[in-house]
């Protein structure tokens, strides 16, 4: 098992035994920050595993042995989504040239093409996602803008009327989108509908529209619609796409990487 695994496995072992803890003594007893525990949480509280009560994780006791054998799948599963966005995120910042004009949007993997820039890379660069902000503040030779906002835990995506209003009033040469799901018929979706105002400010102003996601994404259906596919210049995916999604992008003329 992975790095990741072995952390989420023991994380469950310590709520289990000790019938609860903060995320404070997790973050303590792991040695990882409480984002990376309240990251952890978030999967297990999405499986039925934890419940998150005012900061503190309680194990849930229903068919203990049962979640147990599926966070093993869980987490397995969870280490090459990883793997893949990592790979997804460094093809992505590898488009980003000298003297571009970048926003990025939020989104895991798009963290992951955050934590891959170069570090010489002279560039402008807006975010509005507190975990990109802090992979991007320690490059020197960007010229950062953060737009600020109500902070939500879950994505930490920041976003106000203000933040979009400087989105609108700048112009960008490239985009970086996420999405939740990607559909034919209904188009490209996001989990939460604050994102939308903000993701539709950011393809309205920029040059080219780049979409990264996962293959796992594709003919997911999520809440809330932003776009529809033919709205973006470029995607970026692993080399799992089925070969009917890599037709269909090509008749709609818009340039697709697959990285393995």
């Amino acid at each position: 098992m992975g790095k990741k695994t072995d952390r989420i496995n023991q994380l469950i072992e310590i709520i289990r035994t000790k019938n609860g803890a903060s995320i404070k003594e997790l973050a303590s007893l792991l040695d990882v920050s409480e984002m990376t525990i309240r990251r952890d949480l978030a999967v297990l509280e999405k499986n039925n595993i934890v419940n998150n009560v005012y900061g503190a994780a309680i194990y849930n006791p229903v068919n203990k042995q049962t979640q147990l054998d599926s966070n093993y799948e869980l987490s397995s599963a969870q280490t090459t989504q990883d793997s893949e966005k990592r790979k997804i995120g460094a093809f992505a910042a590898s488009l980003i040239e000298p003297k571009d004009i970048v926003v990025i949007d939020t989104g895991s993997t798009t963290e992951m093409l955050a934590q891959s820039i170069d570090d010489n890379l002279e560039a402008t660069i807006l975010c509005y996602n507190s975990n990109i902000f802090n992979s991007l503040k320690m490059k020197e030779n960007l010229s950062l803008l953060f737009s600020g906002g109500r902070y939500h835990p879950k994505t930490q995506m920041v976003e106000s009327a203000e933040g979009i209003s400087l989105i609108t009033s700048m112009r960008f040469t490239k985009a970086f989108v996420s999405a939740a799901g990607i559909h034919l018929n209904l188009g490209v979706t996001c989990a939460y509908p604050y994102e939308v105002p903000t993701k539709k400010a950011i393809l309205q102003s920029s040059v080219q529209k780049i979409l990264l996601l996962d293959s796992s994404k594709f003919d997911e259906v999520k809440p809330a619609y932003f776009a529809d596919l033919k709205d973006f210049d470029t995607i970026i995916t692993d080399d799992s796409l089925p070969e009917e999604w890599k037709q269909e992008i090509e008749k709609m003329n818009i340039k697709l990487y697959t990285v393995s």
